[in-house]
């Protein structure tokens, strides 16, 4: 018979926790719900104009988020390195944007550091994801 492994409470906390974090899926949320995360991260309300300006912007670097997503992000863009296509960004034009937090904070690391040579900050998500939402049919 193999002997039951004994860990104090502390520690069965942690492996719980550790469990947990690496078994749970994905949340499912709504464009608005992470707009206003961002917002409350960021302390301040979300400024669509701010955000159409950060996203035509090339901060320094080579790309700006158009030079993938399109000037207007309504319609399928194309990456600018590979040439892949890529859906539209706008959640109105694209439902499954911005539809699941682990997405929506995967693609904003990798395309804010192309973009920026960093993360960006809660202030900067808030604002281009409120001026992506005004984008309507």
């Amino acid at each position: 018979m193999t002997p039951l492994i004994r860990l104090s409470a502390p520690r069965l906390v942690l492996v719980s926790a550790m469990i947990a974090a690496t078994s749970v899926p994905a949340r499912a949320a709504t464009p608005a719900e992470q707009l206003a995360t961002f917002s409350a991260a960021a302390a301040a309300p979300a400024q669509p104009m701010r955000g159409r300006q950060f996203f035509a912007a090339t901060h320094g670097r080579e790309w700006s988020c158009a030079s993938c997503h399109g000037a207007i992000p309504t319609a399928e863009g194309k990456h600018a390195g590979t040439g892949k296509p890529i859906g539209p960004l706008a959640p109105t034009f694209n439902p499954q944007r911005f539809s699941d937090t682990a997405k929506t904070e995967k693609w904003f690391r990798r395309n804010c550091n192309d973009v920026l040579g960093r993360e960006c900050t809660p202030g900067e998500k808030a604002d281009v994801l409120a001026w992506l939402m005004s984008l309507a049919k």
